[in-house]
């Protein structure tokens, strides 16, 4: 259990929260592990099996504090709030802002450039005096590219489009040297560029698939707040298409996908065999890679850092559910811009 802002976590399987006079308590085996008073809470999210009383749903309801339900994975399932809330003036808040976004998409463009930027030159760092010095050279130019489009992004008064092919620029050049951060001795694991639908090669597989179960806990994470996730500021609306939830993500897939794929691939976790290709070049994880990337997922999101704009210990699963609350508030005028989340 753990408490961000003014919400309380709860990520331990078979623990149970109850209501203890005016406090919420989380016991696991029986035992008590965490107090938290009501009044402090704006928000309960419960991920997995984890049982709640019958008595703190109605407490939590009645102070109108929001009940968010998860599966294991992060995926939403239900939402339990009183008979007041405030998502319909937040929702209104996020479609007014839809409208004019340039000042949300600067924050995420500038982040997701950003953090992949920092993913090459961690690469570097480790690893660059291994490395053929053609190889570290055109890492080099990326970088020192990417971090022109930064400034640019950061000093344009042209609108979100202008931002969204500068994005897109970055993009290019960082998946352009992508393949150069491989070190698998595996050849049958190699990047040539990005291929989505379909993934034609084991990287791209290994990417979208990351990307999905990413894009699933972001999905979750605005629900959780009463964000709309199909009405978001740098994609566009579509229909089907979670808008807002694929936003959320873009800062964040650098460091949570993008290094768990090369750290699977080069600590040779994931092989060529975890791979199938089927008819028309499809190549999908087998259901044996995926339980091992399932499994490393899980890990990864358990480890801890540092969040830049809260200054707290935070697990990387919490990330996009913080984010989400970050965007919130900006919603509702508490914040004067969005803090993405930059990696260090």
């Amino acid at each position: 259990m753990k408490k961000l802002l003014n919400t309380l976590y709860a990520t331990t399987e078979a623990a149970r929260l109850r209501k203890d006079g005016e406090n919420v308590v989380a016991d696991v085996d029986g035992v008590e592990r965490g107090r938290v008073p009501l009044h402090m809470l704006g928000a309960v999210v419960v991920f997995g099996a984890i049982s709640v009383s019958p008595p703190l749903i109605g407490a939590l309801a009645r102070a109108g504090i929001t009940l968010v339900l998860l599966d294991r994975q992060g995926r939403f399932e239900a939402r339990v709030e009183g008979p007041i809330s405030g998502n319909v003036l937040l929702r209104r808040a996020q479609y007014r802002a839809s409208e004019q976004p340039d000042e949300i998409v600067r924050s995420i463009v500038s982040a997701k450039i950003a953090n992949q930027r920092s993913v090459l030159l961690r690469v570097l760092r480790d690893h660059g005096e291994e490395m053929p010095s053609e190889r570290c050279s055109a890492i080099r130019a990326a970088v020192d590219r990417m971090e022109q489009i930064l400034r640019r992004v950061a000093f344009t008064k042209e609108g979100a489009d202008v931002m969204r092919g500068a994005e897109g620029e970055a993009a290019n050049n960082y998946f352009a040297v992508f393949g150069d951060l491989i070190r698998g001795p595996d050849p049958d694991i190699r990047f040539n560029g990005r291929s989505r639908r379909p993934p034609l090669d084991p990287v791209n597989a290994l990417l979208s698939f990351l990307y999905t179960l990413l894009t699933h806990d972001c999905r979750s994470a605005a629900e959780s707040v009463g964000l709309d996730p199909a009405v978001g500021f740098l994609h566009r609306d579509r229909p089907g298409r979670p808008s807002l939830a694929l936003d959320l993500m873009e800062e964040l897939r650098p460091v949570l996908a993008d290094r768990l794929a090369l750290s699977l691939i080069n600590r040779r976790q994931v092989r060529s065999g975890d791979f199938e290709t089927r008819d028309g070049g499809a190549v999908l994880l087998s259901e044996v890679g995926r339980k091992t990337v399932l499994t490393a997922w899980q890990d990864r999101k358990k480890e801890e850092r540092r969040h830049p704009f809260l200054d707290e210990m935070a697990p990387f699963g919490l990330v996009p559910y913080l984010q989400a609350q970050l965007l919130a508030r900006h919603l509702r005028g508490d914040l004067d811009a969005y803090p993405p989340w930059f990696w260090k």
